[in-house]
């Protein structure tokens, strides 16, 4: 059947692949599956539901929840008939969930927890149009405008009953061109803005990488990024849509139990995840013996040698070979066997990955495929394919996406997956668009080969009084492999050099505070001192010895504690709010100066 929209999608695979297990969640500790047939059930029922509670076409209906098949089922549901899904990140406090209802005038909010409940009752009464409340769990209460999940779902049962296609027939009318969903922005420089993306958005970009990337039902997908992301959710369409299994990661925390007990082909993550994998490796060795040590340093010196033969595309050579055969055998099979042993290869994107880190991962026989794009997008405009892959880019452009850089260096792209504009925000929208070109507000540029790379966002740019141009991200991406780093934020615009605020690796330096003799009682005590402030800028000098001196951080102040989404210093999708920083850590950036 052609597919259009994404209830096209989704009666193609529930109708054409049939499986035991499509998506796999945890219960009472044990991953428990649900077949296609009972994906496809759930589905119908809670859309004929959410009909007969006077949900129609064009309402908006809002998805508070962390991940788990209620999410997909919820999402496909509201698509089904037609509704627009305004998905919330379940982080976001009430003030913020409040803003996103008001906005968006969603009719009914699908809840997942007791506690998620809490929040939106505790707005209730601020939110007019809000007229309905479906917690996924079992909730004591149930007063209106409360109804209970079954509920909803015997509701549609009912009415399936007396006209058992109701659901196909709802689905059938939804066209290309009708908004599927609104995503309200992270809000990184200012308040969040709904984007409005379309069935055609979304559809496209789906079927433009789904000729990229090798996976069918034989495949299996660990979901681990929050599904109101676009990133993780265009990702769950394209399994979906080839009929892989998905399972659902319990959390971050768990993600490293949950790789061994699902053993995935493939996932989708953010850099970070993939920095932490491998400074945990890093701590395995640094805390064994003197020969165990010895033993990494060699075999990641010989990963890398072999590495970097192959993507010269160099003969390796018979030598070579041999050692990268035992450095497998002695250290990189070892870290592969916890991902489960099955990786085929990971995807990133939401961030900058650091090239450093793509070549270790590569070296390792762990394949890490970068893309970019945004909200806005769909999300992708480019990323590396397995047979075409440069790392330190983004990758090409997908199929029907055009990119170009503006004289200023901003990354321009045109296609069918550009949204439809911000809701509410015509302003914004004309100030976004130009002849159809999208404004991406990051800056780039594409090598002779089309390999798109990221330098910058264009409002982070940092001016020094000497007039310099310098790109913060481009330092920052350097030192996320720095083993004494753990977080980092440069400053300096208007000054006449460049600082930063680091939130070390603690465990290093607390290692190092009692090698060398170091009294501390806290991370408070460490943070202070003289000496370990001088041990973490040496190791940040010694990480960067290629950048221009006009670039080179001349000096740091370390942070007792990671910025976090709660403190407000980072959007839900980990991205640092450097106006927030800046503001919060005045006195210790005004000191650096001083």
């Amino acid at each position: 059947m052609p597919i259009s929209t994404l209830n096209d999608l989704f009666l193609h695979t529930t109708s054409t692949i049939p499986k035991s297990n499509l998506l796999k969640h945890k219960v009472g500790g044990v991953y428990t599956p649900l077949s296609t047939q009972e994906v496809r059930q759930a589905v119908e029922e809670l859309a004929c539901g959410l009909a007969a509670l006077g949900i129609s076409r064009g309402d908006r209906v809002a998805l508070l929840s962390e991940n788990r098949p209620g999410w997909a089922i919820s999402d496909y549901a509201i698509l089904g008939i037609g509704a627009v899904g305004v998905p919330i990140y379940p982080t976001l406090p009430p003030r913020q969930i409040q803003y996103i209802l008001e906005d968006s005038e969603s009719k009914a909010i699908i809840v997942s927890t007791a506690a998620q409940l809490e929040k939106v009752k505790s707005i209730l009464n601020t939110v007019p149009s809000l007229q309905w409340i479906i917690p996924l769990d079992e909730v004591a209460g149930r007063d209106e405008p409360i109804r209970t999940y079954s509920s909803v779902c015997t509701l549609g049962r009912d009415k399936l009953r007396q006209e058992p296609d109701l659901f196909v027939k709802f689905c059938g009318e939804a066209r290309p061109e009708d908004m599927a969903t609104l995503i309200y922005t992270s809000g990184t420089t200012g308040s969040p803005k709904g984007v409005m993306l379309s069935h055609k958005n979304i559809v496209s970009n789906v079927k433009a990488c789904a000729g990229h990337i090798d996976m069918g039902p034989d495949d299996v997908a660990l979901c681990l990024l929050p599904l109101c992301h676009i990133y993780e959710r265009m990702i769950d369409y394209l399994v979906f849509f080839n009929g892989v299994t998905i399972a659902y990661a319990e959390s971050i925390d768990a993600v490293a139990t949950n790789l061994m007990e699902v053993r995935p082909t493939f996932m989708a993550s953010v850099p970070r995840l993939y920095e932490k994998m491998y400074m945990r490796l890093q701590e395995r060795a640094a805390a064994g013996s003197g020969i165990q040590r010895k033993i990494f340093d060699w075999a990641v010196a010989t990963g890398r040698a072999c590495a970097k033969q192959k993507l010269a595309k160099k003969p390796v050579g018979r030598w070579l070979e041999m050692k990268h055969r035992l450095a497998d055998r002695l250290v990189f099979s070892k870290f592969r066997a916890r991902t489960g042993g099955r990786i085929r290869f990971f995807l990133s994107g939401g961030a900058p990955l650091p090239r450093e880190l793509g070549e270790f991962f590569y070296a390792a026989g762990l394949l890490i495929l970068e893309g970019y794009g945004l909200t806005e997008t769909s999300p992708v405009i480019t990323f590396n394919r397995i047979d075409r892959f440069k790392f330190g880019t983004v990758g090409q452009a997908i199929p029907g996406v055009e990119v170009r850089t503006a004289e200023d260096g901003e990354i321009l792209t045109r296609s069918d997956s550009v949204m439809m504009g911000y809701y509410h925000h015509p302003e914004a929208t004309a100030e976004a668009m130009t002849d159809g070109w999208f404004h991406t507000g990051d800056i780039g540029f594409l090598d002779d080969e089309g390999f798109l790379r990221v330098t910058d966002r264009k409002k982070d740019l940092i001016v020094t009084s000497g007039g310099k141009n310098v790109a913060p991200q481009n330092i920052e991406n350097q030192l996320k492999t720095c083993s004494a780093v753990q977080n980092i934020v440069v400053v300096g615009n208007r000054r006449n050099y460049i600082s930063a605020l680091v939130v070390p690796n603690f465990e290093m330096i607390e290692a190092f505070a009692r090698t060398a003799g170091i009294p501390f009682q806290s991370r408070e005590d460490l943070v202070k001192n003289p000496e370990i402030v001088d041990f973490v800028f040496k190791e940040i000098n010694a990480a960067t010895p290629e950048l221009a001196s006009f670039e080179r951080i001349k000096k740091i102040a370390l942070l007792p504690s990671d910025f976090t989404i709660e403190s407000g210093e980072l959007t839900p999708t980990m991205k640092v709010k450097r106006n927030v920083v800046e503001v919060r850590y005045k006195e210790q950036i005004d000191r650096l100066y001083g």
